[in-house]
């Protein structure tokens, strides 16, 4: 995405593309049904900590390991074969996003390092920082050209700068970007699909969207497919309005099926089935 021109809130601009105003006020109306929902003024915490295992378990999903959701609650051991790392950090990415919400606005850079750290597990010399020059990207699942590193180094300055000025973006849009943008980059040797996701989660929380973290945009993607998640973000690496408008579009309908399920979990505790 190009930071640079006349506008000096481009993410606000994005928000006037077609269908996106449509979108953010959809998301909207999904979201504040959960947060209106009765079994959400008693039980909220354990609707957070069902909806964070559904997101982990999602996210993991268009990484390469889609694992049926009693599979996560039952394992323990995520370390065996590459399935089980990647569900593994998915699983530490999801707890580390909540406590990562005051650091971001200020240093979304740091953030993004920190959270590529979780996720690899590893002290190796090129965890926890922008890959460089000659490094090669462990990223299978998304085929698309790779940036060199210094590109990479610019575009994340620029996505930084937007992020720390703040400005009238709707949630959805600010999450679709970072999310659209850091998958484009892949800016780490390895785990960016995971990274970005989280980052996105930590976009709509901070943002006051989704305070408490129970619309799990990462279960409504998994549920519209990897097929379709990666059509999408062809569009948003196009960067033609049509294209970027389809990528948060998508975005947007991933919250609201992520807030449809734990709307359906809030029913169940309140039926006393789960």
């Amino acid at each position: 995405m190009s930071t640079t021109g006349a506008n000096a809130d481009p993410l606000a601009a994005l928000g006037s593309l077609p269908g996106v105003a449509e979108s953010v006020e959809s998301v909207r109306k999904s979201v504040d049904r959960v947060y209106g929902h009765r079994v959400m003024r008693r039980r909220s915490n354990e609707i957070t900590s069902e909806a964070a295992l559904r997101g982990a378990r999602g996210s993991a999903a268009l990484s390469g390991a889609d694992w049926a959701l009693e599979e996560v609650r039952r394992r323990s051991d995520f370390g065996v074969d590459d399935e089980s790392r990647v569900m593994g950090a998915a699983l530490r990415l999801t707890a580390e996003a909540g406590q990562l919400l005051s650091i971001w606005r200020q240093s979304p850079l740091r953030v993004l390092a920190r959270l590529h750290l979780v996720a690899a597990a590893s002290d190796r010399d090129e965890v926890g920082r922008p890959r460089q020059a000659g490094e090669s990207v462990d990223e299978p699942l998304i085929e698309l050209p790779l940036p060199g590193a210094a590109e990479v180094s610019g575009r994340l300055e620029g996505l930084s700068e937007l992020i720390i000025a703040g400005g009238s973006a709707p949630a959805l849009v600010t999450a679709a970007v970072v999310q659209g943008e850091l998958l484009a980059l892949r800016p780490f040797v390895s785990h960016n699909g995971l990274v970005a996701r989280a980052a996105a989660r930590i976009v709509l929380v901070g943002s006051g969207l989704d305070p408490k973290s129970v619309c799990p945009a990462e279960v409504g993607h998994a549920e519209l497919g990897r097929a379709s998640y990666l059509a999408a973000l062809d569009g948003y690496v196009s960067g033609t309005p049509e294209g970027m408008a389809a990528w948060i579009t998508h975005c947007g309908s991933a919250i609201e099926l992520g807030a449809r399920e734990s709307t359906a979990v809030c029913e169940a505790l309140q039926r006393g089935a789960a």
